[in-house]
């Protein structure tokens, strides 16, 4: 994380800054993505105030502290800045769960009942085709009681599907070319 230290009415000590930046360096594990934080550290009267900002991809971050020793005030304002790290991730977390079960519900997904306005229901079945003539694909739509037959035509090695129509007769669905 790149970290800025900026010192007010206080003289710059490397310890401080060191400490800003290690204790900030462990908020890199919480971050996604890369991140810049800018430390204003500063001294009024007897308050030594601490104000950190985290900047980064989609994340704005500020948290201020005012106590009158100078390390105990960076620790409280990083403790605020993480939760509202946490509190943000989590957010995008239920964001996320929620427009998975918004695609969960969508209409047709579900058991419909016959006055329903809804989309039909898709349901999924998987078959095993096998390379056959159109005449042996007949032949096996006469054994099955299901009204469509997929196999493998075995002249032109394209699927193809028989099925039966409403007036009794064969249909057969076959690619062109």
């Amino acid at each position: 994380m790149q970290t800025s230290v900026t010192f007010k009415n206080l003289d710059p000590s490397e310890p401080l800054k060191a400490y800003v930046t290690e204790k900030l360096d462990r908020f890199d594990r919480l971050l996604d993505n890369p991140a810049e934080a800018s430390v204003v550290l500063s001294v009024e009267k007897f308050r030594h105030i601490a104000e950190i900002s985290i900047t980064g991809d989609r994340l704005n971050i500020n948290g201020r502290e005012e106590i009158n020793d100078m390390y105990s005030a960076i620790d409280m304002a990083l403790d605020k800045l993480e939760k509202q790290i946490k509190k943000n991730k989590q957010k995008i977390r239920e964001r996320r769960i929620g427009s998975k079960q918004s695609i969960k519900e969508i209409p047709g997904t579900e058991m419909e009942g016959p006055g329903d306005d809804r989309a039909p229901q898709v349901m999924i079945r998987n078959i095993d085709y096998k390379p056959m003539d159109v005449d042996e694909a007949v032949m096996q739509m006469d054994l099955l009681t299901d009204s469509f037959l997929v196999f493998t035509n075995a002249r032109t090695d394209k699927v193809n599907v028989l099925y039966r129509r409403k007036d009794g007769h064969y249909g057969l669905i076959q690619p062109s070319s």
